[in-house]
C-alpha cells in the first residue's frame, strides 16, 4: 500500500537532507577554493603593482570575492550536491529498499525540497546583505586599479551622462547630501557634434544649478591650447541624481535600494528594462537552488535499475547547465527589453520547472 503523507519517514528525511546539504556545502567550498585560487593568480600581479599594496591587499581582494563566488555558484553546486547525494543512493540500493517500503520519488525529493527553499532564503538575505557591498567595492577597487579608496557610502565608478550635447565622465561618485560629489571628472564640450574643449578636473561639488569644479586642467581644440586653473564652474543643469541614476547595477544594488532607484529613473524618462529585470532575477535567482534537486532527480530514478546510473547523472548535469544558459540569456534578453523583466527572470525557471516534474513522472510515477 501506497503511503500518502508528505514526509513517512522522519528518519529518512533527517537523512537525506543531510546528504543533500553535506554533499552541497562539500561541492560549494571546493569550487570557492579552486575559483578564487586560479582569480587571484589573475589579479595578484595588478593589484601588487601599485605601490603601497602588499599581502593585506591580496586578503583584502579575496575576501571581497569569496561572497561573489558563492553567491555565484550556490545553486550549481546544490545541482552537483544533490546528484552525488542521489548516485550514493542509487548504488547501495537506497533507493529500492525506500521504493519497497511505499516511498514515492516525490516523498523521497520533499526533505530536499523543503531545505533548499531554506537555502534560497538564505542566499538571498546573503545576496543582500554582504554581496551587494563586497560587489559594489570590488568594482571600485578594481576601476580605480586597485589605488586606495577613500571610506565612504554610495560609491559608483565610471559614470556618463548627457547634458545636451555635451559628454560627462565622472570615474569616481560619492557621498550623500552636503558630501556628494564627484571626482576625475572629464566633460567633453561638443557643438553640433564637434568637439570644442575637455576639461578635467580633479573634483566636482555641486554648487546651485552648476558645479564647482577644482585642479582644472582645460585642452582647447579650436586653438590647441592647454590652460590651467584653480577652480571653475560648469555643468549647468545637470543634477546628482542623473549622476547616481546613469549607472545602476543590480549586482551592486540592495533589492530595496534598487526598487527606489527604478521609481527615480522613471519619473527621470530613463529606461529601466535592465534595472526590473535584475530585480526579480534577486528573487528568481535564489530559487533556482529549489530548481536543482528536482532536476538532479533523474539520477536517482527510472533507469537505475538497468545500470544506467552514470547516464542519468550526466543528463541530470545536463539539464543543470542547460538552465544556467537558458537563465543568462533570457536576462540578457530582458535587459536589453527583447523581453518583459518578469518573463526574462522567470520563464527559464518555470520552463525546467516543468521539464524536471514531467521527466520524473514519466520515467518514475
Amino acid at each position: 500500500m501506497i503511503n500518502l503523507r508528505l514526509f513517512p519517514s522522519r528518519r529518512l528525511a533527517f537523512y537525506t537532507v543531510r546528504l543533500f546539504v553535506t554533499r552541497s556545502l562539500a561541492v560549494l567550498a571546493g569550487l570557492v577554493l579552486i575559483l578564487m585560487t586560479l582569480d587571484l593568480l589573475g589579479e595578484s600581479g595588478k593589484i601588487l603593482a601599485v605601490k603601497g599594496n602588499g599581502e593585506p591587499e591580496l586578503w583584502k581582494y579575496v575576501s571581497l570575492r569569496i561572497p561573489q563566488l558563492i553567491s555565484r555558484f550556490l545553486p550549481f553546486s546544490v545541482l552537483l550536491g544533490t546528484l552525488i547525494a542521489f548516485v550514493g543512493l542509487n548504488q547501495h540500493s537506497e533507493v529500492v529498499a525506500m521504493k519497497a517500503a511505499g516511498i514515492s520519488a516525490h516523498q523521497m525529493l520533499a526533505p530536499i525540497i523543503i531545505a533548499s527553499f531554506g537555502i534560497a532564503g538564505l542566499a538571498f538575505v546573503f545576496n543582500e546583505t554582504v554581496v551587494v557591498n563586497s560587489a559594489r567595492a570590488v568594482l571600485a577597487w578594481d576601476e580605480n586599479d586597485y589605488e586606495p579608496l577613500k571610506p565612504e557610502t554610495g560609491i559608483l565608478t565610471n559614470v556618463w551622462v548627457l547634458s545636451g550635447g555635451d559628454l560627462i565622465r565622472a570615474r569616481h561618485v560619492g557621498g550623500q547630501n552636503a558630501g556628494f560629489h564627484a571626482d576625475d571628472v572629464t566633460i567633453y564640450e561638443r557643438n553640433n557634434g564637434a568637439l570644442q574643449r575637455v576639461i578635467d578636473a580633479e573634483k566636482a561639488v555641486p554648487q546651485g544649478p552648476r558645479w564647482r569644479l577644482e585642479n582644472v586642467r582645460i585642452y582647447d581644440s579650436r586653438m590647441n591650447v592647454v590652460s590651467n586653473a584653480q577652480s571653475m564652474s560648469a555643468m549647468e543643469g545637470v543634477t546628482p541624481q542623473q549622476l547616481t541614476l546613469a549607472r545602476v547595477d543590480p549586482e551592486t544594488t540592495s533589492f530595496f535600494d534598487l526598487r527606489r532607484k527604478i521609481d527615480d529613473m522613471e519619473r527621470a524618462g530613463i529606461p529601466t528594462a535592465e534595472a526590473r529585470a535584475g530585480l526579480w532575477h534577486k528573487i528568481s535567482g535564489p530559487m533556482s537552488s529549489v530548481l536543482m534537486p528536482l532536476l538532479a532527480a533523474v539520477a536517482a530514478f527510472g533507469l537505475a535499475r538497468s545500470g544506467h546510473v552514470l547516464l542519468r547523472a550526466v543528463l541530470g548535469m545536463a539539464l543543470g547547465f542547460a538552465f544556467f544558459l537558458a537563465d543568462n540569456f533570457s536576462l540578457a534578453m530582458g535587459n536589453v527589453g527583447a523581453y518583459p523583466p518578469v518573463i526574462a527572470a522567470w520563464a527559464p525557471f518555470l520552463l525546467f520547472l516543468l521539464i524536471g516534474e514531467t521527466v520524473l513522472i514519466r520515467s518514475e510515477e
